[in-house]
C-alpha cells in the first residue's frame, strides 16, 4: 500500500482540528519577517525529513550545500512523513515544530486550513523550474502551500522471464492472466493490491468514475462519481478478476513483493519505490511499462506530489522559502534522485535508467489525488468497498452505500469548521 493513504477515521480528525484552526492569513501576515537578507539571516534552520536512512543521506548533503552557500546550518530531525501533520497541528501554534515540513500534496487542505503552512510566492521563472501540475497539487484556495520536491504513481513491472511484452490493452492484461494463472501453486499473470483505492482508483476512472467533480480549478465535493454507471463497470471488472482467480483474496504489498521476487508473477501495478528492490533480485528480465489502456485511451493512474512546506509559525519564513527552493534546485534534485531514486519533481530532469521510462510515461497520464480536506473521507470506505465487491458482493449496491457513507463523513466535517 502507498503509505500516504491513510484511515478515513484518522484523516477525519485531522480535518475537523482544521476547522478549528486559526485564521491563516492573519498568521502568516503577523509572523512573516522581512524578505531574507543578511541583516535578518538566522544562524540555523530545521528541517523534519522522513524517516529514511536514503533520504536523511541526501539532505545531510543538500543542508551542507546549503550552510556552505549562506552561512546557515540546516538542522535535521529524522520523522516519519505520516506522522508530521499531527504533530506540526500540535506543536507549531505553540511555537514548535521546524522551519520546513515534509508533506504530500492530498493533505494541502487540511494544512491549509490550520494555518500550518505559509503561502509561498514563486516568480514565473521559479515556477517553471517544476514539473506542469505540481503546483496546481499544492495549491488551495489560491494559495501555494508547498514547493515540489518529488512525483511519484505507479505503472507496471514485468517480468520477461514469464511474459515477452508488457500487455498493452486491458483485454491483454485480463489475457494475460488468463494464460498465466494458477492460483493452487500461487503462481498468477498479473497481481495489483486491488482493496487499495490507490491502485484500484484506475478501473473506476477509465470507464468514467470520479471521487470529485471538477469545477475549473476547484472541486466540487458534492458531486461524488464513485457510483456512477462508469464507476460500477470498473468494479465489476475488478470483481470478475477475482472471481477467475486473476487476483486473490486479502492481497497486500508483502505478499505481493514476495511472488514477484519469486518469479510467480508475470507483472505487477506498483510504484518506483520499489525499483531497487526489484532490480536487484530480478536484474535484466525487469521492465516496466505503462499501466494498459481501455476502449483505445491509457488507464489513469492516481498520483502524488511531495513537497516541502514553509512553517506559518516560524520566526524564519523568507529564509525558510529560499532553503525549500534550494533543495529543489536541480544540483540538489540530482543528488535526491541519487540517494533516495525517487523521481524529483524538476521540469528538465532526466533520467539515464530504462527502468523509469515506464513511470515517466504514466506521469503523463497521471491524476494528482485531489488535495481538498474532503478527500480524507474516500480512502477508507472505498477500500472496504473494495474487499466486499472482491468477495461478491453486488457491485452497485456496495458503491451506493459507500458513497453515502462518504457523503455523511464531509457532512460531519463540514458541521465541524462551523
Amino acid at each position: 500500500m502507498n503509505k500516504w493513504l491513510k484511515s478515513a477515521s484518522v484523516l477525519a480528525v485531522i480535518g475537523l482540528l482544521g476547522a478549528c484552526g486559526p485564521d491563516r492569513t492573519g498568521v502568516v501576515d503577523d509572523l512573516e519577517p522581512d524578505p531574507a537578507t543578511e541583516e535578518n539571516k538566522p544562524d540555523s534552520l530545521t528541517i523534519w525529513v522522513n524517516d529514511d536512512e536514503r533520504e536523511l543521506l541526501a539532505y545531510r548533503e543538500i543542508g551542507d550545500n546549503f550552510e556552505r552557500e549562506t552561512g546557515i546550518e540546516v538542522r535535521i530531525t529524522p520523522f516519519s512523513m505520516g506522522d508530521q501533520l499531527e504533530a506540526m497541528s500540535l506543536d507549531a501554534p505553540a511555537g514548535g515544530g521546524p522551519d520546513l515540513f515534509y508533506q504530500p500534496n492530498d493533505m494541502v487542505g487540511s494544512i491549509t486550513l490550520q494555518g500550518l503552512a505559509a503561502n509561498i510566492d514563486l516568480t514565473a521563472e521559479q515556477e517553471a523550474g517544476y514539473l506542469d501540475g505540481t503546483l496546481d497539487a499544492l495549491s488551495y484556495e489560491g494559495e501555494l502551500a508547498g514547493v515540489p520536491a518529488a512525483v511519484e504513481t505507479y505503472a507496471l513491472f514485468y517480468n520477461t522471464d514469464i511474459v515477452d511484452e508488457a500487455p498493452v490493452t486491458i483485454e491483454d492484461l485480463e489475457a494475460l492472466g488468463e494464460e498465466h494463472t494458477n492460483a493452487a501453486a500461487n503462481e498468477f499473470g498479473f497481481l495489483l493490491e486491488s482493496r487499495e483505492m490507490y491502485f484500484a482508483y484506475p478501473f473506476y476512472d477509465a470507464y468514467g468514475g470520479y471521487i470529485f467533480a471538477e469545477d475549473g480549478e476547484d472541486y466540487d465535493t458534492s458531486d461524488i462519481g464513485l457510483a456512477n454507471e462508469g464507476a460500477v463497470q470498473g468494479g465489476e471488472l475488478l470483481q470478475k478478476f477475482h472471481q477467475e482467480g486473476y487476483l486473490p483474496q486479502n492481497l497486500n504489498a508483502d505478499i505481493l513483493n514476495g511472488l514477484f521476487l519469486d518469479g510467480s508473477v508475470g507483472a505487477v501495478f506498483s510504484g518506483p519505490w520499489n525499483i531497487a528492490e526489484y532490480g536487484e533480485e530480478l536484474g535484466d528480465t525487469l521492465k516496466s511499462a505503462p499501466l494498459p489502456t481501455v476502449n483505445g485511451e491509457p488507464m489513469r493512474s492516481l498520483g502524488g506530489v511531495k513537497a516541502w512546506m514553509v512553517n506559518g509559525y516560524s520566526d524564519h519564513i523568507s529564509w525558510a522559502k529560499e532553503l525549500a527552493l534550494f533543495m529543489t534546485n536541480d544540483e540538489s534534485a540530482q543528488i535526491f534522485f541519487e540517494n533516495k531514486r525517487e523521481i524529483p519533481a524538476r521540469a528538465e530532469f532526466e533520467i539515464d535508467n530504462e527502468l523509469y521510462e515506464g513511470f515517466q510515461e504514466q506521469l503523463q497520464h497521471a491524476y494528482f489525488m485531489p488535495n481538498v480536506p474532503e478527500v480524507s473521507a474516500v480512502w477508507g470506505p472505498m477500500g472496504d468497498a473494495n474487499v466486499f465487491i472482491s468477495q461478491g458482493d453486488d457491485v452497485a449496491e456496495v458503491l451506493e452505500e459507500t458513497v453515502q457513507m462518504i457523503r455523511d463523513e464531509i457532512e460531519i466535517m463540514g458541521a465541524g469548521r462551523e
